[in-house]
């Protein structure tokens, strides 16, 4: 699996609404500035000294505020006294040096966009998205609309710390097998399951009960009817590790340690079935095989 999918697979993202998405730190849009590759970014400091554009995305009248920035040669140049240029010339300047970011702002929202003039500074500004692309700062009227554009889990950067830090539960699996149901609900304190695939299958990590990691990556993870062996106390792995091993699982699972039988230390372990807890126990040897004894059933 790609980290995108284990990322849409985790309901605490995938429930995320469009809001949310914009809001979020790890929001990094990829986008053309021009003929240039670019990232647009959130949460910059509204531009304190801009031209506020009236524009229609559709029908729907907006406020776009253009920073001052040095990629905006010819308004750049009559920038402090742009009060005394005439509407008429200003917007014909911004049309000429801030086009590409009009069409950025149109391809960001998916709908076509209408330069229908300059808005007076009244102090009365709407609720804004404040953004940063290259050299370019801008805001633009925050609405529903736009943010349901924009709100895009593909729009989020699976590598800022935010998604990375996610802690989800995992447990090693040693072992999965056929019991039938009668054997099942037979089983004691003293009881003994032989275990024949411990030293000669590799184990494997599930986690979340919905992605297992074994040598040869990350893929879904689907319990079926099996019944399963797995350590007896979950342990916790984070979102940013799980990425890195899907992309060296090999690397990864060479460093689990497989638990070897008849050791001083008892190795606690549970049998699972359909996210049941069949019985705790622990791994032993019976004869020259490993097994499974059974110390505590639960009903």
């Amino acid at each position: 699996m790609k980290p995108f999918e284990m990322l849409s697979s985790l309901p605490q993202w995938a429930g995320l609404g469009h809001d949310a998405i914009v809001d979020s730190p790890a929001f990094a849009m990829p986008c053309r500035l021009g003929d240039e590759s670019a990232t647009l970014t959130l949460g910059a400091t509204h531009p304190a000294d801009a031209i506020r554009l009236s524009i229609l995305i559709e029908d729907e009248p907006h406020v776009l505020s253009l920073a001052r920035s040095p990629r905006f040669k010819d308004l750049d140049a009559i920038w402090d006294a742009r009060a005394d240029v005439p509407e008429p010339v200003l917007l014909a300047l911004v049309e000429k040096d801030a086009g590409p970011v009009l069409q950025l702002v149109e391809n960001a929202v998916r709908r076509q966009l209408r330069l229908v003039g300059l808005v007076p500074s009244d102090g009365s500004d709407a609720p804004a998205l404040f953004a940063q692309v290259s050299d370019v700062a801008f805001a633009l009227t925050r609405s529903a609309t736009v943010t349901a554009a924009m709100g895009s889990l593909r729009n989020l950067d699976l590598a800022h710390d935010s998604i990375r830090s996610t802690i989800l539960p995992a447990v090693m699996e040693y072992a999965a097998f056929s019991l039938a149901s009668g054997e099942a609900a037979g089983l004691g304190i003293g009881d003994a399951i032989l275990l024949p695939e411990i030293g000669t299958v590799s184990a494997r990590l599930v986690v979340d009960g919905r992605f297992v990691l074994d040598e040869s990556g990350v893929s879904r993870y689907n319990a079926g009817e099996l019944v399963h062996v797995v350590d007896a106390v979950p342990k916790e792995i984070s979102l940013g590790e799980l990425f890195d091993a899907a992309e060296n699982a090999e690397g990864r699972m060479s460093k689990v340690e497989v638990p070897r039988p008849g050791g001083d230390a008892p190795i606690p372990l549970r049998l699972v079935h359909g996210g049941k807890v069949l019985a705790f126990g622990r791994l032993d040897r019976l004869g020259d095989q490993p097994a499974f004894i059974v110390e505590t059933a639960t009903p």
